[in-house]
């Protein structure tokens, strides 16, 4: 088992940038792949970055690129999201996730993680 704890939600004004944070315990956090998805309300679950074990492959939704970071420090155990330039429309729970596997490329498909945190709460104002 694989626990996920995010935090590093608030609520911004659109422009303003904020870094969200996942800490990861249970397993060796190297061998996951790790992932950040995102849903509003009403909406489905939005995919926004994947990054691999190593951190040399990164994948992100279009509405993000240009504007959002994902990273990780497999020594901390922990994978962050930086996230420039907010919008009204970046408002959603934000949800890690992370799934096993040591492949150079992954998938930003919700269906392939295995794990998932509990979410922290983004909320950008105009």
């Amino acid at each position: 088992q694989v626990q996920l704890v995010e935090s590093g939600g608030g609520l911004v004004q659109a422009g303003d940038s904020l870094r969200l944070s996942c800490a990861a315990s249970g397993r060796t956090f190297s061998n996951y792949a790790m992932a950040w998805f995102r849903q509003a309300p009403g909406k489905e679950r939005e995919s926004v970055a994947s990054i691999n074990w190593s951190a040399d492959s990164t994948d992100y939704a279009d509405s993000v690129k240009g504007r959002f970071t994902i990273s990780r420090d497999n020594a901390k155990n922990t994978v962050y999201l930086q996230m420039n330039n907010l919008k009204p429309e970046d408002t959603a729970i934000y949800y890690c996730a992370a799934f096993e596997t040591r492949a150079r490329r992954v998938p930003l498909e919700a269906r392939r993680y295995d794990y998932w945190g509990q979410g922290t709460q983004v909320t950008v104002s105009t």
